[in-house]
């Protein structure tokens, strides 16, 4: 062979390698895509889920069947092997929605498995049952092998495949569609076919909390944040009673023994007392704040998951990405069309039934029945003698009579005959025209008859369907404010250097590997870094500290001399923020410039000084006092205030002095239970670094806290929060469920103890406090009865009640009743200093 005809037969050779290659790529894709990983849009089922449960109908007599048998039956329709029909099955039991199950199926809280499928066994669901089967429907084909029939897509006549969730994962392509709440859905669907406006979002087995804020209806690019409930059982433990959707009791256990290791969080032991429900006992090390801790476990455990939706469904045998949205008013109107289908059907057959009741009773009250009698030459001409006497009734009846209606009238045994009663025919005739007249109604008005089959669904299996998933909006937590500090940094001065491996120099503080450093140089050089292991500033280091972006209140007092006229200014600066590893020249930019004396003050305490001048200048005075409290806070740039254009010989600290700050103001976002001083939610009022707070519960208690801003409040739980005096009288009312009474009490705060509960009110299982204020003069409003029998009582609670001891019952206000409510009287707040009411 040539060389030409051999580089045409190998180059023709491996265009046909390379046409066979891509076929055969493009139908194991399209394979995976439509038969194997995403649902359908019609049943929201993928093909194995569909033969399972199709199997399971042609098994069920109403018993529970092995799970090996039905997995058995299943293969002859699925085309692959026992181990995934196995999964698929136990995934949809564990949904418990279209499967009953008993004996061991696992727990997708602790991911144990189930157990083998020969001991364990199923059924289908009643709402299974209801929902998903109608062989009258049912559009069928031909299994893989030829030997029986299979469902196309099952009549599914409920939204399951945003009620089960799906997830899969193809070839060049995924589905995830997470899991929505059963009655939220139902209830949905009848507001959709109402045309109303409706929202839905997703509800997990697991329990926990959800951010939905960038769901984005389930479609792609969307985020829910999910997390656990944290429970702090005391100060020094903390409890998980649930996990996030997809992560198991051992995983999330993992994902906090690794924060521990790693620094992250400091915690003494884990204990997994998961049971029938879910409990992880965290005990936390000696000294940790539980809040910070619960903060931490969200930042960096599995405590808190961030899913990405992505609804991807087989519509018309292409994949298609969709919203939930979409996907519910898809489904809400295949149910009202197979309903619409289901009383056609109904009514076909009703018809039917009438016009064979009718036949029937026309047989045997006009005695046409007695042409069987007479004598015939063939049966052909007895079934002609029939038919011609039915002839002046025809008109009754709607529809012709066909030889099958006479050949069925013929068949009737003798004795039905004669023992037939007329007016029974009558009735049945009756009833089926009032149904035909029921059946025709409902499809004149389809969307009342689809919007009463999901009222019926909601009534019939709704019950213990409620969602589990509390919806809230989450707060953003800040790593670097809630990661533990148990790194060692260390300092070389004289060199320059500052980081974690320099151990045999000056040991600064601990601070964790998230934190940023500012560290200022003799030199007048300030910088900002991250924590490392060696890391060069510049000779000279004076000053380093954790640094934190936007603290307006760390204020740095400074004196510097200027290298080129020796003139020295004073300046008072903050550092809001700046560029991570960038020098900043705080002096007039000078290489011999030098800073005198420098200190930083975390509430802008400005302190007095005493200058000492060179003996040898010129200068009358050569000592005086400074005074930092008479300069303004400017800029880190600013060239500052000059002190004295004469040497400075030293410069001494005098005297400590006073912030020039105003008083911090606070706020409590009543959201999301935090204080902060960026005017969301409550004011609280101005405070100094002294003063305290005062929170009281719904379950009565009070407590006292600092002003620490990572401390965590529970909203629902806060009847009352603000600024603590010691002097101020609290009125509480409270239900003392034991006795059935509202008791009263007034008090003062007589503890000290800060970060400890301690309960005001009696006692006893069921008792709540109703109301409390620490208005001065509180005047409360009682109303009890409802409509014509409503009263309402004022009364001044201070001119009968006397201020007591705090553990005082107090006195009995009135008797308990369901429709009693209780309000204060609402008075113009005058200052920060006058409580709000709750």
């Amino acid at each position: 062979m040539s060389k030409a005809k051999s580089n045409e037969w190998v180059h023709q050779n491996d265009a046909g390698v390379q046409g066979q290659y891509r076929n055969w790529f493009l139908d194991y894709a399209s394979y995976v895509i439509l038969e194997r990983a995403v649902p359908a849009i019609e049943d929201g089922l993928k093909p194995v889920q569909r033969r399972i449960l199709h199997s399971m109908k042609e098994m069920d007599d109403g018993r529970f069947n092995k799970v090996a048998n039905i997995i058995g039956q299943s293969m002859q329709y699925h085309p692959h092997g026992d181990a995934s029909i196995g999964e698929a099955l136990v995934n949809m039991g564990q949904k418990d929605l279209l499967i009953d199950t008993q004996g061991n199926w696992g727990d997708v809280r602790t991911g144990d498995d189930a157990a083998a499928p020969r001991y364990i066994e199923a059924r289908l669901s009643k709402f299974a049952l209801d929902v998903a089967f109608n062989n009258k429907t049912t559009e069928w084909q031909l299994s893989y092998d030829g030997r029986k029939n299979e469902p196309v897509t099952l009549p599914m006549k409920f939204p399951l495949l945003l009620a089960q969730g799906a997830e899969g994962i193809a070839v060049g392509l995924s589905t995830k569609i997470l899991p929505h709440n059963f009655c939220e859905l139902i209830d949905a669907s009848i507001k959709y076919l109402k045309g109303k406006k409706f929202e839905i979002y997703p509800d997990f087995q697991t329990g926990g909390m959800i951010d939905v804020g960038n769901y984005n209806e389930g479609k792609r690019g969307g985020k829910v944040r999910v997390r656990v409930n944290i429970e702090e059982s005391d100060k020094r433990t903390l409890v998980i009673r649930n996990v996030p959707y997809g992560v198991t009791t051992s995983s999330l256990i993992d994902s906090i023994i690794k924060a521990n290791d790693q620094g992250k969080i400091k915690i003494k032991k884990v204990t997994d007392n998961t049971a029938a429900e879910v409990e992880i006992q965290i005990d936390l090390a000696p000294g940790i704040s539980p809040d910070i801790t619960i903060d931490a476990l969200y930042a960096f455990t599995d405590c808190e998951v961030s899913i990405s939706p992505n609804a991807c469904v087989i519509v018309d045998q292409k994949p298609r990405f969709m919203s939930v949205h979409e996907l519910l008013c898809i489904s809400a109107d295949n149910t009202k069309e197979l309903l619409r289908k289901e009383l056609e059907i109904k009514l076909g057959e009703l018809q039917e039934k009438w016009h064979y009741t009718s036949l029937e009773k026309i047989f045997f009250e006009e005695k046409i029945y007695k042409e069987l009698e007479k004598k015939h030459e063939t049966w052909d001409k007895v079934l002609e003698a029939i038919d011609k006497a039915f002839v002046p009734f025809k008109k009754q009846l709607k529809r012709e009579i066909t030889r099958e209606d006479i050949v069925k009238l013929t068949e009737k045994p003798v004795r039905r005959i004669y023992r037939l009663d007329i007016d029974e025919l009558n009735e049945q005739i009756r009833g089926l025209e009032a149904e035909i007249k029921q059946v025709k109604y409902d499809l004149e008005h389809l969307v009342e008859f689809a919007v009463a089959y999901y009222e019926n669904l909601l009534k019939k299996y709704g019950k213990g369907r409620e969602r589990k998933t509390e919806i809230r909006q989450f707060e953003a937590i800040q790593a670097k404010q809630v990661a533990i500090a148990n790194t060692k940094l260390y300092v070389n001065r004289a060199d320059g250097f500052i980081g974690t491996s320099l151990k045999k120099d000056e040991l600064l503080f601990e601070c964790s590997d998230l934190d940023d450093i500012i560290v200022f140089t003799r030199r007048g050089i300030m910088k900002v870094v991250r924590v490392g292991e060696k890391v060069y500033i510049g000779k000279d280091i004076i000053h380093v500290a954790v640094f934190q972006k936007n603290d307006e209140r760390t204020t740095y007092n400074m004196i510097y001399v200027d290298g080129a006229t020796g003139t020295s200014y004073a300046k008072r600066f903050n550092v809001t923020g700046i560029t991570r590893d960038k020098e900043y020249d705080l002096t007039k930019g000078h290489d011999k410039s030098r800073v005198h004396y420098f200190t930083a003050n975390p509430n802008g305490e400005a302190e007095v000084l005493s200058i000492i001048l060179s003996p040898n200048c010129p200068a009358r005075i050569k000592q005086f006092d400074f005074y930092f409290e008479e300069m303004e806070i400017k800029g880190r740039s600013a060239m500052g205030n000059q002190v004295t254009k004469y040497p400075i010989k030293t410069v001494k600290f005098k005297e400590a002095g006073r912030s020039t700050l105003s008083a911090i103001k606070l706020w409590f976002d009543d959201k999301f239970g935090r204080l902060n001083t960026e005017e969301k939610g409550i004011s609280l009022g101005s405070f100094d670094g002294s003063e305290r707070l005062l929170v009281i519960y719904n379950d009565g208690t009070y407590e006292l806290t600092d002003l620490e801003m990572t401390q965590r409040f529970d909203p629902e739980k806060v009847l009352l929060i603000e600024k603590f005096d010691p002097e101020r009288v609290i009125t509480a009312v409270y239900l003392d469920n034991d006795k059935l009474q509202y008791n009263i009490k007034r008090f003062r705060v007589e503890t000290s103890t800060l970060h400890n509960k301690f309960l005001f009110i009696k006692e006893g299982d069921g008792n709540r406090l109703e109301a409390v204020t620490t208005d001065s003069t509180p005047v409360l409003m009682i109303h009890t009865g409802r409509g014509a029998q409503a009263k309402s009582q004022k009364i001044k609670v201070a001119d009968f009640v006397e201020v007591m001891g705090w553990k005082a019952v107090g006195n009995k206000l009135a008797d308990y009743t369901k429709s009693t409510e209780m309000e204060w009287e609402v008075k113009t707040k005058k200052d920060d200093t006058q409580p709000e009411l709750f």
